[in-house]
């Protein structure tokens, strides 16, 4: 089974408190991602801010492949890594190999709410 580290998100809201980081596996025929035991389906474009739904709960998420600046979110969110996949997260995905030990940090998300944050409130830079 081939899998990838991922963005993991549940859309129970438009906007989520909080969100994961993890490794997710793809079926043979890639139609099925499957993470922490649960099995995930694409909305095939039908999903409102998410793009894959949960078989056994239909509960919506979006899941994607990480970005370079830890802003995987819409919005703010705070970003909780598996230990499982920390140290190749922080060294082959961001690039900051000195992050190793840090288990979460807080995405400003592609859509700031008022606008940019201040460089100093961000912890993911």
């Amino acid at each position: 089974m081939k899998s990838e580290i991922m963005y993991i998100e549940p859309k129970d809201d438009i906007a989520s408190l909080e969100a994961r980081i993890g490794r997710v596996r793809f079926s043979k025929t890639g139609k099925t991602l499957e993470y922490r035991g649960r099995k995930f389906q694409s909305l095939k474009g039908r999903g409102y801010k998410a793009n894959y739904y949960d078989i056994d709960s239909g509960d919506w998420f979006w899941i994607s492949r990480c970005r370079k600046d830890g802003n995987d979110g819409l919005y703010r969110t705070t970003v909780r890594i598996d230990a499982d996949v920390r140290k190749d997260y922080w060294t082959d995905i961001r690039s900051m190999p000195d992050r190793v030990d840090q288990e979460s940090f807080v995405s400003t998300g592609k859509h700031k709410a008022g606008g940019q944050e201040p460089k100093q409130w961000r912890d993911n830079t």
